[in-house]
């Protein structure tokens, strides 16, 4: 099967190479997700302190974006920039590749969802609670404050008061991609 041609978004709010990543991720993993409408993408090609998570419709373009972690073993210098990507357990490092979303579940840090990795680059996800879930060092108050956000130890943190629009934004049987394109 052909990926459609005629997916929406705005070129300006996601760069076009890193949605033609995304979209061929879409076609590859295709079976494995219940929902194709909506896809959510990590654009770590941009630094902490920017709107980088990105929750796009395809049917309409419409395309929603908050500011979100990466792992602390990805910045140890903690510069705000993503420096690599790890798949290794105890690296505290954000993996790339194709996520399916999965459940949510109360966790340490409250309501979170489990993230299933599709690719080689983020098999171990589950192993490693690799998840989306809020975090004080994500808020938008850190942001302003610090001009970056914190770091989490893998996950796509946001804040607090982001987290329910993310999740009605990606739900479960939907594509999360990561990338540094």
């Amino acid at each position: 099967m052909e990926p459609p041609s005629t997916y929406f978004a705005s070129p300006d709010v996601v760069r076009p190479a890193l949605f033609r990543a995304a979209m061929q991720a879409l076609h590859f993993h295709g079976s494995r997700f219940t929902y194709r409408d909506r896809i959510a993408i990590a654009d770590f090609n941009q630094p902490s302190s920017s709107a980088r998570f990105y929750f796009v419709d395809l049917l309409n373009g419409a395309t929603v974006s908050m500011p979100v972690t990466h792992g602390r073993g990805s910045d140890p210098e903690h510069t705000g920039w993503l420096q690599s990507f790890s798949n290794e357990p105890g690296s505290f490092s954000s993996s790339n590749g194709a996520f399916l979303a999965s459940d949510y579940y109360e966790g340490k840090h409250g309501l979170s969802q489990r993230l299933v990795g599709l690719d080689p680059t983020n098999s171990n996800a589950l192993d490693r609670a690799i998840v989306i879930h809020p975090a004080w060092y994500a808020s938008h108050e850190v942001l302003r404050t610090n001009g970056q956000l914190g770091r989490s130890e893998g996950c796509f943190a946001v804040d607090q008061g982001d987290l329910q629009q993310a999740f009605a934004l990606l739900g479960p049987g939907r594509m999360l991609y990561s990338a540094k394109v």
